[in-house]
Parts: structure tokens; sequence; C-alpha cells
């Protein structure tokens, strides 16, 4: 099972960052973090479609109710990759505890340590970030 979910946080310049988180609730691996100022259904399928190229598909995805997460678009997606859909009720976020770990921890050794000057030296330091976190950290 994977789960996935959005951190949210901004750069010194003022752009807005939307990170994509997703784990794999077995192993604890972050699978990918995806940095962008907006992500839509479109790039959560493929985020996931990458993921799914390189580690095979899951049995379930976990997530929250949220627009992307819930659209028809990623729906159909999933349907046709034979995935199930794991929902949370809504305001139980501890349902996807695993992913709500991985946020806290991304957002207080990363997040929070680090001040970005815009997206692309965010998406840099964040992918460092998340190997160190994967293959160092354990």
């Amino acid at each position: 099972m994977w789960c996935y979910d959005f951190v949210f946080d901004a750069c010194a310049n003022g752009q807005q960052l939307k990170c994509l988180t997703l784990v794999d609730e077995y192993t604890r691996e972050c699978l990918a973090i995806d940095v962008a100022g907006s992500i839509r259904s479109r790039r959560v399928i493929d985020v996931l479609s990458r993921m799914i190229s390189v580690h095979g598909a899951p049995r379930y995805i976990r997530s929250d109710n949220g627009p992307e997460f819930v659209s028809t678009a990623l729906m159909k997606w999933a349907l046709e990759q034979q995935i199930e859909t794991a929902f949370i009720d809504p305001g139980k976020p501890w349902q996807n505890g695993t992913n709500e770990s991985f946020n806290g921890k991304f957002r207080d050794e990363c997040l929070a340590m680090e001040w970005f000057r815009n997206r692309i030296e965010a998406r840099i330091v964040i992918e460092d970030w998340r190997i160190h976190y994967n293959e160092v950290r354990p």
C-alpha cells in the first residue's frame, strides 16, 4: 500500500510550494516528493505512473478526499491500473498515519530548516533530503 498527501510551503521570493509526498507504507520509503506551485490530478497521475515503472504497482493507494485524489481522471487511471483506493474519513488524518508521520518529519527536518530562494532550489534541496531520508537516515 502506498499513501500520499500534500505539504505546503513558500519560497523567499513569494512563490508557493505544493509538495506531493508518496510513501510506501510497508517499507516506509519515500518514493517521491513532487514539488511545484500547483499540482492537479494529471500531475499526480504522472508521478504515480513514474513510480509504478520503477517499483511496480501497489494494490492500494491511501489518501484523503482532496479534489486531486478523487478526480474522475485519477479514478479512471487507478481502475485501469487495477489499483484500489483507500480513502480516509474526512477530518481523520490519523487514518493516514504513515503519510502524516512522514510529512511531519519532512516539515521539521527539511522545510523548517531550509530557506528556498525559488522553486528550482526547493526541488533540488528536497530531492537531496528525500535521498538522505531513504538511504542514510534509516
